[in-house]
């Protein structure tokens, strides 16, 4: 595509606008939208309105721009998050039923943990993450597992820093991250109390797919000081049934 009089491409524009939009900023006008995104102003208007046009944004009755439902069909066509979703429910639902915590399920995406779904008690307690969320691998008991069984450059990688604290327990010293991933590895699951809530502790283990390597990370989130062993075993017997609906056959 061809490049703007500041070099980017028209596809890195496109990027930046449907990047402004987050879980919480669902809906912005075109001017809030440009200066998000570095762009400006007739630039802006000119890419909203063509993807408005085209379905991909869509405008309110305010004259707000938001993410138009055409963009999350395209985006679920074929999509391996939408599998895992899916296959994913079921075990969900039982480890949540039994645990009554928040249950999720994180895949890696860009050396995040991007949470893909999430079910809920009413009577659950503190959760920082939701569906379409991201953590740092290096903050959460789910990014934990994908680092930890993710490949040697990925690793280096998120080792090589930074390291952002989201709470004074956060693991950001190079050498004691080293050591939790070589214990989870070993134990097969990740333990994260106080990584990411101070109130709360995260429990994950990993799902392989038909190729026998980690496809996401299956987690709840408990209260602090709840016990651990009970809402493990949930867990693991969740994490054995969504293999095998992946076409896991093996014993890692």
């Amino acid at each position: 595509m061809p490049n703007s009089p500041s070099g980017d491409s028209s596809t890195d524009r496109l990027i930046r606008v449907l990047e402004s939009f987050t879980s919480t900023r669902t809906a912005q006008t075109a001017a809030e939208i440009g200066r998000r995104a570095g762009l400006p102003a007739s630039s802006a208007h000119r890419i909203v309105g063509e993807l408005v046009a085209t379905g991909l944004l869509e405008r309110d009755d305010d004259r707000r721009v938001r993410i138009g439902m055409r963009l999350w069909e395209l985006a679920t066509r074929s999509s391996r998050a939408l599998r895992l979703r899916q296959a994913a429910l079921g075990p969900m639902e039982r480890v949540q039923r039994r645990v009554r915590e928040h249950t999720q399920l994180a895949i890696l995406e860009q050396d995040e943990a991007l949470f893909v779904e999430q079910l809920s008690d009413p009577d659950s307690g503190s959760n920082a993450t939701r569906v379409a969320g991201r953590l740092p691998l290096h903050a959460s008991s789910s990014g934990l597992v994908l680092l930890a069984f993710g490949d040697r450059a990925l690793q280096e990688r998120v080792l090589a820093g930074p390291l952002s604290a989201l709470t004074g327990e956060t693991l950001v010293d190079q050498a004691a991250l080293r050591r939790k991933l070589a214990e989870v590895r070993a134990l097969g699951h990740a333990l994260a109390p106080g990584f990411v809530d101070a109130d709360a502790t995260g429990l994950a283990v990993p799902v392989r797919d038909e190729t026998g390597a980690v496809a996401a990370a299956l987690s709840v989130v408990l209260r602090r000081g709840m016990p651990v062993e009970p809402a493990l075993a949930e867990l693991r017997v969740g994490k054995l049934e969504l293999e095998r609906a992946l076409g896991f056959r093996g014993r890692a």
